[in-house]
């Protein structure tokens, strides 16, 4: 239970809710009870002040890293898993409000990149009636 209040603290610290899935709470269980020290109360302390919340250079370079073996060629960084997380929401039939909620945007404005990110997408997608061979002549024409 130590972990879900961890948890639950780091994301009010970022003003935000997460959706916490199962096998993520139970990974992070898992973490709290192998890594965690008696002197830290962070769930992800720093590596060198224990009684500090791991560093966001030491969280952008791990982002970096796992971009690098992933063969990402673009740029990568952790705000691009929320732009990501809110994208694959939003495509999978998520409401608006609900993401917004998530995400910890006051305004809905905020949150509306994501449905201009999805139309993008929509309209870059080729309709499967464009492969199709078809006769232009009008039917009844000889």
């Amino acid at each position: 239970m130590a972990a879900d209040l961890k948890v639950l603290h780091l994301l009010r610290i970022i003003r935000s809710f997460s959706l916490l899935s199962p096998k993520l709470l139970t990974a992070l269980r898992t973490h709290w009870r192998y890594y965690h020290r008696k002197f830290s109360t962070w769930l992800f302390p720093s590596n060198y002040r224990k009684d500090r919340p791991i560093d966001t250079k030491t969280v952008w370079y791990a982002c970096q890293k796992a971009a690098q073996r992933a063969g990402l060629q673009k740029r990568v960084h952790p705000h691009t898993l929320r732009h990501c997380f809110a994208t694959h929401l939003y495509e999978a039939g998520t409401d608006l409000r609900a993401i917004q909620v998530l995400l910890g945007h006051e305004d809905l404005k905020d949150t509306l990149i994501y449905v201009h990110l999805a139309i993008q997408r929509l309209n870059a997608t080729a309709s499967p009636l464009d492969s199709l061979s078809i006769n232009e002549k009008p039917i009844g024409d000889k």
